[in-house]
């Protein structure tokens, strides 16, 4: 799908965007006037989600472990919109195990998905934010600061995450380029085979991360809240 004229002359990259927090967050930029692209491993769930955002969304099909890849997509978001403004490092996978029990193609595939694939997407994308500034938001976990048993790959990959992005912060800051890691706690996704249903109505929304999103976008250039942690207001009492 090629690229469209938006209200606001900028665009977004957002990974992982077929369903949840990365659809939700493209449905909310593409109303805001922002030209999207929009990526997926599932051919017909990534072109669904792009239908269903409309206003010229691009679903493209794109492993973020795969860094030949991701520079691919990123080149042709450019090429299509002329630039881009903000990077929505959103794709990732959990595998729950005692370290014992874990196994290495589970640790590999959720640190080669979620961190090191978010490696790879800000590295694809970085020569083009540089071009007029931009935005990247990282989106990570309260798993990122706080361990819990079974969690050893999940942990690890959140935890590496959060420094990945304080030191991006350091890094690129003084290219007019912010970076915000967004650390929510329980949110009602279809994450690690979870289907959302009425039992979720007190976590957060996806579309609640949507909406911290395009205000975070909003905020002063001269003001960075770098790290955000998002928590259910009212969790069920234990």
């Amino acid at each position: 799908m090629t690229g469209n004229t938006t209200t606001t002359g900028r665009s977004a990259f957002i990974t992982g965007a077929s369903k949840g927090i990365g659809y939700s967050v493209a449905e909310a930029l593409a109303r805001a006037g922002y030209a999207v692209t929009i990526t997926a491993r599932s051919a017909p769930e990534i072109a669904d989600a792009a239908t269903k955002i409309g206003h010229g969304a691009r679903g493209v099909v794109c492993d973020v472990r795969d860094p030949a890849a991701l520079q691919r997509e990123v080149d042709a978001h450019v090429a299509a919109f002329g630039g881009l403004d903000v990077l929505f490092v959103n794709a990732g996978v959990g595998n729950f195990a005692n370290v014992a029990d874990l196994t290495i193609e589970q640790w590999r595939d959720v640190i080669d998905t979620n961190l090191s694939g978010a490696f790879y997407t800000v590295k694809a994308a970085i020569p083009a934010l540089k071009v007029r500034g931009g935005y990247i938001f990282t989106l990570s976990s309260l798993a990122g600061k706080n361990p819990f048993a079974g969690g050893g790959a999940y942990n690890a990959s959140k935890f590496g995450l959060n420094g990945l992005s304080e030191v991006l912060t350091l890094d690129l800051r003084q290219h007019g380029i912010k970076v915000t890691q967004i650390m929510p706690g329980s949110v009602a996704t279809h994450f690690a085979g979870h289907t959302p249903s009425d039992a979720d109505a007190w976590k957060i929304q996806p579309e609640d991360i949507a909406q911290l999103t395009v205000n975070l976008l909003k905020m002063p250039e001269r003001t960075l809240p770098s790290r955000v942690e998002v928590r259910p207001s009212q969790p069920p009492r234990k």
